[in-house]
């Protein structure tokens, strides 16, 4: 069995990251630039987070001007979702014919794969909640008459400093259907682009790379009564507050504004309802001073479809390290990490009652690091 599962082993390989492919965009739309060394997990990873850095005038003296330390602030994204597929038996002519057929993936397969995909997948899109900024009406599919969505998409991206190289649009399928319909995005001669026609893919257009996913999140407000602010000294830079008036408590990525501000604050947890008060946190720090008494508008619920710098998100995947344990018992063990998706695949394969079992796993961390350089594009 040996020297035919060292021949098939990475033919698998090869052809479950192709499955990858078709299944899971997110990994290979966010930032995975990260070493790829083998790993086990928990093992946690320092991101460098880049902070303003201020200017002044040059005035020509013998004595140097005095030097400014700058500090760069890192936030951690730890190697914490390991997830593997239930075992799948080969039978020998679907060995034959892995071995004889290029293209050839067995149907269980493929399905433990997509399975494994939706994981990534979805982990990626759960971190929407840390997004404060919106566009868009909420329970209305975007683009349904024109690219206005887009353009504010844009302008508020803008606004929040972010780059406009690199730029993403991953939307569900209605919204991509009603995107797809829109004669700006996709008519050749609007466009000078034959490619949106001919193979429904609407490509780079209006400063994004366009996609369409099946995990894009639904979000379901928590948040419902009047809520008012309850203290009178909330401040610049502060992230917690007291509120009143609720009669249910907030969900974690609730979105609001306050009266007498325009920044669109998103909830990062909510303590117990206690009479209708409760404590909040939230981000980003408040933009400006609050009033006592403030009221609070919430953003019902919606479908959050993404608009987001690669930069946003970071996204970790490493080969799982294989102990000289583990080979003894006769597992055959081999990783391979495709280019493209950044995913790194394991297969193990191991001798059981009279049957061998192969089984795929994953290990990665993702995390939004970067709310600033992410738009929900409200559906």
């Amino acid at each position: 069995m040996g020297n035919t599962l060292t021949s098939i082993m990475p033919k698998i390989l090869a052809r479950a990251h192709m499955v990858l492919r078709e299944t899971c965009w997110m990994p290979s739309l966010v930032n995975a630039d990260y070493s790829n060394e083998a790993a086990q997990k928990g093992t946690t990873i320092d991101v460098p987070i880049p902070t303003a850095v201020g200017t002044s005038a040059v005035s020509p003296s013998y004595v140097p001007p005095s030097s400014t330390d700058t500090v760069t602030s890192r936030v951690q994204v730890s190697l914490d979702n390991w997830q593997q597929n239930d075992a799948i038996h080969l039978t020998d002519k679907e060995m034959v014919d892995i071995d004889r057929n290029a293209h050839f993936l067995p149907m269980q397969m493929g399905e433990a794969i997509r399975a494994l995909a939706g994981d990534v997948n979805q982990d990626l899109m759960a971190e929407y909640t840390r997004v404060w900024g919106c566009v868009g009406t909420a329970a209305t599919t975007p683009f349904g008459s024109d690219t206005s969505d887009i353009i504010n998409t844009r302008k508020l991206l803008n606004q929040q400093l972010c780059p406009k190289a690199e730029r993403r649009m991953v939307l569900d399928h209605d919204a991509e259907a009603n995107a797809l319909q829109l004669a700006s995005l996709v008519d050749f001669n609007t466009t000078g682009d034959s490619g949106t026609k001919s193979e429904g893919e609407i490509g780079r257009k209006l400063g994004f790379w366009w996609f369409s996913d099946d995990d894009v999140p639904s979000h379901t407000t928590g948040a419902a009564g009047t809520w008012l602010t309850d203290q009178a000294d909330i401040a610049i830079g502060d992230t917690g507050i007291h509120a009143d008036g609720a009669t249910t408590t907030a969900s974690v990525g609730d979105v609001f504004t306050v009266a007498g501000d325009t920044q669109q604050y998103t909830i990062v947890t909510s303590g117990t309802l206690a009479t209708n008060d409760v404590d909040i946190t939230f981000q980003p720090p408040a933009k400006v001073a609050w009033a006592d008494s403030a009221a609070m508008t919430f953003v019902a619920s919606h479908t959050a479809n993404l608009a987001f710098h690669r930069d946003a998100w970071v996204f970790a995947t490493r080969p799982l390290a294989s102990s000289s344990a583990d080979l003894a018992l006769g597992s055959q063990i081999m990783s391979m990490t495709d280019p493209k998706t950044n995913l790194s695949l394991r297969l193990e394969v191991s001798r059981q009652h009279k049957q061998v079992a192969w089984e795929f796993d994953i290990l990665w961390g993702a995390r939004l690091v970067r709310p600033e350089l992410a738009v929900r594009v409200l559906g």
